[in-house]
């Protein structure tokens, strides 16, 4: 072999080698990314402010990073050796971040006193605390691809070839990190091994790169000189295309908001075709290098198909989902992502690949203006300064102003006014031509309505009011005579027909605490169930619901139903996530109600914790409870074990009550106290009597009451199950795939049989007889328990036609006096005046 040969397969192995490590490395930063926006969301709350703020920092850094170093590798030889050192910077800051977070954690309920609750000076906080986090790593990752790119690109004219390369090698391993951050690491490490995996990556290419230095050829300068500073067009068209770039993946995961399940799993994949279309841009943009024509014609092709594929995306849309339709059918877990993916690939790939095709593409005019190093690291600063305000904009602007497909129309205008940047006096009439038919097309797009529903009607329903909020698509919907609030197409927070069950989710509890004087609601819902807690006179309600256009709809349409609750002033609404409301604040409850959730949606998990259980604990004045609401339609047996062995962590005594009487769809509460105490039946009455102001004897609105208490976790029955914690978090990657497998009929939830057999497997592990909550009841009244059990069996019986029913009524009867055999519930009693209420036959 020659020894040009060898060279040349010394320097292709070379390039392979530094390309790996480069995809290792994109790969790393997705995994943070995708890892701090969570750990973020922990400490700031799930609000779409403190996931925006995340970004913007995150982006702010990279954004320094690619300036500052793009500067510096120009005066480096070993730029590679930097790029090394840069890497296990990267690793060693990410470190701080475990010390920084539980250090703010535990200072939260300080630092916001300080600021008084002021939301500016809050942000001002939080903005600090997140810059602490993420800026020191963030910069050092916006560096990698000069320096890498400096030492790479040894000719100014292979800039656009080269620099495109890198570029899709990065966002392709941006693309598997993602994936993997989504669909396996946290189940396989939790978040923590996962993160230290990612440091792992960093210190591997960070040590490799360097040794690989070593060996390489010192930095030479290219003797020819720059041929012509960068035109300002170029910059400008950098800028913009990260603008509507963001905007457009930020209205893109809203619109697939509405279709999919909304999991863990949904997002990451949705994010996961979206850098691959980037990736694949940029090899486009490569590919479009080595052609002959003009960079400015090819450019302007580029930009004209980017506002094509845009304005096309909402039709297209709405044609691969059936009009906003649910996604997956009957297909399991593994369909129901395939099927994602499908309609994922075939709505972003395409124009992802030519919208990502544009930035890449700009190194090809930008030849000869600057070093390698020096250009790429400028490209990065302004085009992700640009993408910081498109992800704002797109969330906080363009959605709530105009919704997501007149949006999507606005951001391809933007890429076909970006042609206009590109003209020159010199032009010919073929460039002029163009030119106007793009002005045309942008004028139609900004002037020009798609004609398409930002939200999906079912057969009957009448929509009363509608908005495109930053967080989410929120409606209130009428069927009939009920009114109800629905968010992203198919999540039914509550509504009018549910009056009695949704205020029995207070009612209920409030009749186990002799004087409930303060009152926290996590979640808020149409405010019905906090609306409640006025039925027993406290001093203090305080309410947290996550989205704030749910908060201005209940009020707007619900205020009949809600007990005055927007109205009274022992009441305090606050727009935010509720676990951070118990987080900021000192202030003790002496019962905290958080309402029904479903588990398998994106960051629902957090309260489903053993930290966020301990959290509340904290938060409870003596003899006072934690409700958590559990929807039995909605869980698994495994899941509902899991949360209730996961609280039994967290308090020393866990009760458990039936929310109803009803032969499906039930709710069931476990109820948390700090202090195991004796259920007491004068309280019972009389907080009964409180509440509803019904006037009987002691006895039978106790009997009545004690109809709900379904059982004890002292019993030790779900000790087995593993406990869902911030770190390993269970439920928000198991109840996904269990919700798939339910709907593909191979799994079941406590509904109907399987609630059954739960209610009598609590009161076999503990029977009332021996539960010692219950010591001060008369042996009649023990039964009630197994009655409330047996009376709920048989309407479920008796509603499926089970010719089992009549045997097991004639149970309920021998367990029951007649007055205690009346289904009234407290809630029942307050809607129907005293009288008896449609319980049974709900």
């Amino acid at each position: 072999m020659s020894t040009a040969t060898t060279t040349r397969v010394h320097d292709q192995g070379h390039l392979i080698a530094l390309g790996a490590l480069f995809t290792l490395s994109g790969a790393a930063a997705l995994i943070y990314q995708v890892l701090w926006v969570r750990e973020l969301g922990l400490l700031f709350g799930s609000t779409a402010q403190a996931a925006a703020l995340t970004i913007a920092i995150f982006f702010a850094g990279i954004a320094l990073g690619g300036w500052f170093f793009g500067r510096l590798s120009t005066r480096l030889q070993r730029p590679l050796r930097a790029f090394g050192l840069v890497e296990i910077g990267v690793a060693a800051t990410a470190l701080g971040h475990f010390l920084v977070a539980d250090v703010y954690f535990r200072l939260y309920p300080t630092l916001y006193a300080l600021v008084g609750g002021n939301p500016v000076l809050e942000t001002a906080l939080k903005a600090l605390v997140a810059a602490t986090i993420l800026l020191p790593s963030a910069i050092l990752m916006g560096g990698t691809l000069p320096l890498m790119g400096q030492h790479v690109i040894r000719a100014r004219d292979s800039l656009g070839r080269m620099g495109s390369a890198l570029y899709a090698l990065n966002t392709a391993g941006g693309a598997m990190g993602a994936l993997a951050a989504g669909f396996f690491l946290p189940m396989w490490l939790g978040f923590s091994g996962a993160y230290l995996l990612a440091v792992g990556f960093d210190l591997f290419v960070g040590l490799s790169a360097i040794l690989i230095a070593r060996r390489a050829l010192p930095m030479v300068a290219d003797p020819r000189p720059a041929r012509a500073a960068i035109p300002a067009r170029l910059w400008v068209i950098a800028f913009a295309s990260g603008f509507a770039t963001l905007a457009v993946e930020v209205i893109w995961t809203r619109a697939f908001a509405q279709v999919l399940q909304n999991s863990v799993y949904t997002y990451a994949l949705v994010l996961t075709v979206f850098l691959l279309a980037l990736s694949l841009g940029a090899a486009l943009a490569n590919a479009l290098n080595r052609l002959s024509l003009r960079p400015e014609t090819v450019l302007t092709g580029l930009l004209l198909a980017s506002c094509a594929v845009i304005a096309v995306t909402p039709h297209l849309f709405h044609h691969l989902t059936g009009s906003l339709g649910y996604l997956g059918g009957r297909a399991d877990f593994t369909g129901y992502v395939l099927e994602v993916g499908r309609v994922a690939v075939l709505t972003m790939l395409i124009p992802g690949t030519i919208l990502g095709a544009v930035l890449p593409y700009l190194l090809r005019l930008m030849e000869g203006g600057g070093a390698p190093g020096a250009v790429l690291g400028r490209l990065i600063a302004v085009n992700t300064t640009g993408a910081i305000f498109g992800a704002l904009a797109g969330g906080f602007v363009l959605l709530p102003l105009v919704g997501m497909w007149k949006g999507l129309w606005l951001m391809g205008a933007v890429y076909a006014a970006l042609v206009l940047a590109l003209w020159q006096p010199t032009d010919g009439w073929a460039a002029r031509i163009t030119r106007f038919a793009s002005l045309a097309g942008a004028a139609l797009l900004l002037a020009g309505q798609p004609g398409l529903e930002s939200t999906r009607l079912n057969r009957g329903e009448t929509l009363l009011a509608f908005r495109e909020g930053p967080s989410a698509h929120v409606a209130t919907v009428q069927r009939r005579d009920a009114k109800f609030i629905r968010v992203n197409n198919f999540y039914t927070l509550g509504g009018s027909g549910a009056l009695v069950p949704e205020r029995n989710q207070t009612m209920i509890p409030l009749l186990t605490h002799p004087a409930p004087r303060e009152i926290f609601f996590l979640g808020m819902g149409t405010g019905i169930s906090a609306g409640a807690g006025l039925f027993a006179n406290p001093d203090r309600v305080t309410v947290c619901e996550l989205l704030p256009d749910v908060v201005d709809f209940a009020k707007a349409w619900f205020q009949p139903y809600t007990n005055g609750l927007f109205t009274d002033p022992r009441v305090t609404i606050h727009r935010e996530d509720g676990r951070q409301c118990l987080a900021r604040s000192p202030a003790s409850y002496d019962m905290i109600i958080a309402d029904l959730f479903t588990p398998w949606r994106a960051g629902v998990g957090n309260v489903y914790t053993v930290e966020h259980y301990r959290l509340a604990a904290s938060r409870l004045n003596e003899g006072g409870a934690y409700v958590q609401w559990m929807p039995l339609y909605q869980v698994s047996r495994r899941e509902f074990e899991i949360i209730a062995n996961t609280m039994a962590q967290a308090f020393p005594e866990v009760t458990l009550w039936r929310g109803d009487l009803y032969p499906e769809r039930s709710i069931l509460a476990l109820v948390g106290r700090n202090d195991p105490a004796l259920l007491d039946p004068a309280t019972l009455a009389r907080q009964w009597r409180v509440m509803t102001g019904e006037d009987a004897p002691d006895n039978v609105l106790a009997d009545r009451a004690l109809k709900f208490y379904a059982g004890n976790a002292a019993s030790g029955l779900f000790a087995d199950a593993p406990v869902n914690t911030d770190d390993h978090p269970l439920i928000e990657y198991l109840a996904p795939r269990t919700h798939r497998a339910v709907i593909a009929g191979t799994a079941r939830w406590l509904n109907g049989p399987e609630r059954d057999q739960l209610y009598a497997d609590l009161l076999d592990a503990l029977p009332p007889e021996d539960d010692p909550h219950l010591a001060q009841l008369s042996p009649a009244q023990r039964a009630l328990p197994r009655a409330g059990a047996i009376y709920a069996q048989w309407r479920g019986l008796r509603t499926r036609e089970d010719l089992r029913a009549g045997r097991v009524w004639q149970d309920f009867i021998a367990l029951t006096s007649p007055h205690a055999r009346n289904p009234d519930s407290p809630a029942g009693q307050v809607a129907t005046g005293g009288m008896a209420f449609g319980d049974a036959t709900n």
